[in-house]
Order: structure tokens, then C-alpha cells, then sequence
């Protein structure tokens, strides 16, 4: 008896330690993440009164203006572009260095402070110096240009390539971040298969190809999944970039800034909600897809 109380006493304290340190992250999941959405779903069925006091329920009003708002689909199409460009070539360029920097090389270990150090800066802060980058008259690339004979480009005000740009922002923003994770992803594969691919005959690109790229996939697929919802969320950037008067606006803001002109600047919060509860569906749809199409690559054995 003695021997099962002990026993018993033990799994009983274990169990209470467990939600103990478990305990400040659930807090900090339902207060910061659980308990916002539910109220912003519930907000999306309110118009903010006059003088952003007061709610007046509305129904199904705000779905409906929504559905028949062209700035909002555009914003929808504006957001997806920035992700198309952004995610695939930061996942491409992050693994790359990823198996460059995990061989052994000269000084790696500064190169890979060198390459995440955008992840520690401000992120305004870090907008606001290619912000002046791209300054079509004093920028850096434009100087660059026009120091070898070629005319400057509108960088942030040309509504063809303003959203390539600000891309580029966000690619050159998390590429550390997303090698950080790589580099979890190659320590985890044995060497003898490399190794064993040597005394194939096999080179570094077959290597690659044939071992890394199939054992990495997993590591793979999770920063494409949060790469994609980061993407789609996009916001600082595009809030530090561009201004209000800039001709590139319509064509390079996303849902997210919208929800904010809406939320913040009309105060309307009912309607800036219903554009929220869009993007929610938007990227739960895309999550789900990927979730389906990974059972086709993503090797876990």
C-alpha cells in the first residue's frame, strides 16, 4: 500500500507540474488568440455608431457589402500575389544556404549571424530603410542604376512592380529565420547516407536531389505552412512603404491593411472584422489544401 501511494503521489505531483508550466501558454493562447476570435466574429455582425461609440446589430450586412466590394477582392488578390512571390523564393533561397552553411566552411558561424540578424531588427525599422532604398531620386538601387548608364526605376510607386518590391522586403526579412529551421531539419539526417552516396559515385548536386531534399521534407513543409500564413498577414511593410498619396497603393495593399483603415482610421470595427473572418477562411482554406497535397511529398519515414 505504501509503495502505491508513493506511486500515485508521484504521477499526482507530475501531473500538477505538468499543467503548471503548460499553464502560461494556454493563458496566453486563450487570451491572445482563442478569445479575439470569437470576438471578432462577433463584431463582424455590428456596424461601429457615429463617433466610433456604440454598436448597432446589422446581421448579415456586413458579408453582404463585403461580397460586392471590389477594394476588398483586389486586396485579396494583391495579398496572394505578395505570397506567391515571397514564400517560394524565401523557402528556395533559406535552403540553399541552409546546406551551404551547414558543410564545413570558413567563418559559418558569422555567416549565419550575418544572415538572421533582419529577424532581431524592427521590422518598421527595417521598412523604413528600404523605404529610402527605393527612393526614386536619392535611393541606393537607383544610383546603382544610373551610375551604369540605365534610367532609375519607380521601385514603391510603379503599380506594376511596387508589390515585387515590398516582396522583396519580406524575403530578405525571413530568410534567417526560415535557414534557422532548415538547419534543424539537415542535422537530423544521418551523414553515412551521404557518405555512402560518396562511394556511389553520386555528387553534391545528385546528393541533394536524391537525399536531402526527400529526408528535409517535412522541415520543409512546415515552414511553407507558416511561411503561407505569414504572408498572408502581411502588414508592416506595406503600412511603412507606402503612403497614402501613393499611386501603387491599390495595388499592393493587403486584407490586413484594410482591416486596419477600416478598424482604425474610419472606426468602422464591424466592417474591418467581416474583412478579418475573410482572410481567416482564405488561409484555413489554402492550410487545408496543403495539409491534403502533403501525404504526396512529404517523406517521414
Amino acid at each position: 500500500m505504501n509503495r502505491k501511494s508513493k506511486v500515485s503521489r508521484r504521477e499526482r505531483s507530475e501531473f500538477l507540474w505538468g499543467w503548471m508550466f503548460l499553464l502560461p501558454t494556454m493563458a496566453g493562447l486563450i487570451i491572445l488568440n482563442i478569445i479575439p476570435i470569437f470576438q471578432t466574429i462577433y463584431q463582424s455582425f455590428f456596424k461601429t455608431g457615429a463617433f466610433g461609440k456604440g454598436n448597432v446589430f446589422i446581421g448579415f450586412d456586413n458579408y453582404d457589402k463585403l461580397f460586392s466590394d471590389g477594394t476588398v477582392w483586389q486586396a485579396l488578390w494583391n495579398t496572394c500575389k505578395y505570397a506567391l512571390v515571397e514564400v517560394p523564393f524565401s523557402i528556395a533561397i533559406a535552403l540553399v544556404l541552409a546546406v551551404f552553411l551547414n558543410g564545413k566552411i570558413r567563418g559559418r558561424s558569422i555567416w549565419r549571424t550575418i544572415y538572421f540578424l533582419p529577424m532581431v531588427a524592427a521590422p518598421a525599422a527595417v521598412a523604413m530603410v528600404w523605404r529610402w532604398l527605393y527612393n526614386s531620386e536619392f535611393g541606393l538601387l537607383n544610383h546603382l542604376l544610373r551610375g551604369t548608364g540605365l534610367s532609375g526605376v519607380n521601385w514603391i510607386s510603379n503599380p506594376n512592380i511596387a508589390f515585387i518590391s515590398v516582396a522583396i522586403v519580406g524575403i530578405w526579412s525571413v530568410i534567417g529565420y526560415n535557414m534557422v529551421l532548415f538547419f534543424a531539419g539537415l542535422q537530423e539526417i544521418p551523414k553515412d547516407y551521404y557518405e555512402a552516396a560518396q562511394i556511389d559515385g553520386a555528387n553534391g548536386i545528385s546528393q541533394f536531389f536524391t537525399i536531402t531534399l526527400p529526408l528535409i521534407s517535412p522541415t520543409m513543409f512546415f515552414v511553407t505552412v507558416t511561411r503561407v500564413i505569414g504572408a498572408m498577414q502581411v502588414f508592416d511593410s506595406i503600412y511603412m512603404m507606402m503612403g497614402k498619396s501613393n499611386p501603387a497603393l491599390v495595388k499592393t495593399q493587403s486584407l490586413v491593411y484594410l482591416f486596419y483603415k477600416y478598424s482604425f482610421i474610419e472606426g468602422n470595427k464591424g466592417y474591418g472584422s467581416s474583412i478579418v473572418m475573410l482572410l481567416l477562411m482564405v488561409i484555413l482554406l489554402i492550410t487545408m489544401i496543403q495539409m491534403i497535397c502533403q501525404k504526396k511529398w512529404v517523406n517521414y519515414s
